[in-house]
């Protein structure tokens, strides 16, 4: 299936990661004009990302700012324009038993994961509702749906990722603008690779899958529900884990 995205402007937040580019890349293959956020403390490497993109013939534009905060995705959100495509993919963990997390352990992941999630929506939405067309994906977590141990944090933002898209869907489908969630499980990334070999083993043992995702599994995901042929989806959680975690 043809994916047509030309003349949409599409943000990807944490757009330099190890998922978030291979959405970018995905959706300026597809036509969209792509602008990738990452944090501004993380320039140089996103720099670095940006060459490898121009490598592979693409040009995506860097737009750094912390999303957790909602002044600067405002200030942001303004500098860049009228958007068409919203996907919400920064994210971070700070892991620890309930009994040993800190507050700010627990503050950091939700700001983030969650309230990143309305500090960019908020700034595009209306946008989208007036001009009859849009898109919002958010990134969610299979650990968001099962749980994880250590993870109440991750696991409790990521699970309010999906009621946030839930809500929102309802309030603009007579709009034209779909409102989605992709739920990834264990991918091919720096951080699953940092996780100790005989752990990883045990989690590659409960996936039917029989292998880890990999980024574009996730990108491919993401660029369908971007696509014209995805109008009548929204508000739905798209699970994307190799049948680790099955619900009716």
């Amino acid at each position: 299936m043809r994916i047509e995205l030309s003349g949409r402007r599409a943000l990807v937040t944490g757009g330099t990661g190890a998922i978030g580019s291979r959405i970018c890349a995905a959706l300026a293959r597809s036509g969209a004009q792509v602008i990738a956020n990452c944090a501004e403390f993380d320039l140089a490497a996103a720099q670095e990302q940006q060459a490898r993109w121009q490598a592979e013939g693409l040009e995506i534009a860097l737009e750094p700012f912390d999303v957790a905060s909602f002044e600067a995705s405002a200030a942001a959100i303004g500098r860049i324009g009228p958007l068409d495509i919203l996907v919400n993919c920064a994210g971070i963990t700070r892991d620890a038993p309930l009994r040993r997390m800190q507050p700010q352990q627990w503050q950091d992941v939700l700001r983030v994961n969650l309230d990143s999630v309305f500090n960019t929506s908020r700034h595009v939405v209306e946008g989208m509702c007036e001009r009859g067309w849009g898109r919002i994906v958010n990134i969610s977590s299979v650990n968001g749906q099962k749980g994880q141990f250590g993870q109440t944090n991750y696991s409790a933002a990521k699970a309010g990722v999906h009621g946030f898209t839930m809500a929102l869907a309802a309030e603009t489908a007579r709009k034209g603008v779909t409102v989605n969630t992709v739920s990834p499980g264990y991918i091919d990334s720096p951080m699953i690779r940092a996780v100790p070999e005989d752990v990883r083993a045990r989690i590659l043992e409960g996936i039917p899958a029989g292998r880890f995702g990999q980024p574009q599994d996730i990108a491919s995901a993401v660029t369908f529900l971007c696509a014209e042929q995805a109008a009548f989806i929204t508000g739905a959680n798209l699970p994307v884990n190799g049948g680790q975690f099955m619900s009716a």
